[in-house]
């Protein structure tokens, strides 16, 4: 590996996530596609989540950075991000969880069609089991209507990303991310494959569905600039999709 440019860092955040860690960090361990390094930042975490960690720091393909005061996940991210190297980023939450096919199946798709941006099908489990698909492609202009894309499900080109950073919005710093992705190139597209589990929580449920909603309209306004009905047609379609996705709970 010291002689040999890594193809994907992989992103991983954690903050407190002792309950998932383990399941989140071993699935990355487990990829069929060997030419990675994770990258994780450790937020300030509980004494209890560092130990369940700290035993990977051994492991030559483990990167961990501990910071020493909680800056939320916005700042993780463009942490890691500076500190990669590679041709390929992507990125994984500390609950979510990869199938072993993922990297290697999604960098070949990404390959064979030149594609900067790329994420897929998943499935939810925790508090609800769906399966969700994703649009084939989105644009900026579909994804302010539709966000199925999560994050967990993403590679992008290290170079697209380049000068462009995860601003720190209390919550939704993925969704600005995305969009300013989407400004920058043409269309993010779907591997057509479930290859991520995506946890849902107690706190992904509807009273956090509000707030989500409450920072996507903040977000809209003044960083995409979307004037009042824009904005309106913005959540009233998300909210849709979210609910065809979800449910109403």
């Amino acid at each position: 590996m010291e002689n040999k440019k890594t193809e994907i860092d992989i992103i991983l955040p954690n903050y407190n996530s002792w309950e998932f860690i383990d399941k989140t960090i071993q699935s990355v361990l487990k990829q069929n596609f060997k030419n990675w390094r994770l990258i994780i930042v450790d937020d300030f975490s509980d004494i209890k989540t560092r130990k369940k960690i700290k035993k990977y720091e051994k492991l030559q393909k483990v990167k961990i950075y501990w910071l020493k005061k909680n800056k939320g996940p916005a700042y993780c991210r463009n942490f890691a991000i500076s500190k990669s190297k590679s041709n390929y980023i992507a990125f994984i939450d500390s609950d979510d969880i990869w199938e072993k096919n993922k990297l290697r199946l999604q960098v070949q798709y990404m390959k064979k069609n030149n594609y900067d941006f790329t994420y897929t099908y998943y499935k939810t489990f925790g508090l609800k089991f769906k399966k969700v698909v994703p649009p084939n492609k989105f644009n900026f202009d579909n994804f302010i209507k539709n966000t199925s894309i999560a994050t967990s499900t993403m590679i992008i080109k290290r170079q697209t990303v380049k000068n462009i950073k995860f601003t720190d919005t209390a919550i939704c710093e993925d969704y600005y991310f995305k969009c300013k992705i989407l400004k920058k190139i043409k269309f993010a597209y779907c591997l057509k494959n479930y290859l991520t589990k995506y946890r849902i929580r107690e706190d992904s449920l509807q009273s956090n569905k509000l707030r989500n909603f409450y920072w996507i309209w903040k977000i809209n306004y003044k960083y995409n600039k979307l004037n009042f009905f824009q904005n309106l047609k913005s959540l009233f379609n998300i909210s849709l999709n979210s609910v065809k996705k979800y449910g109403l709970k």
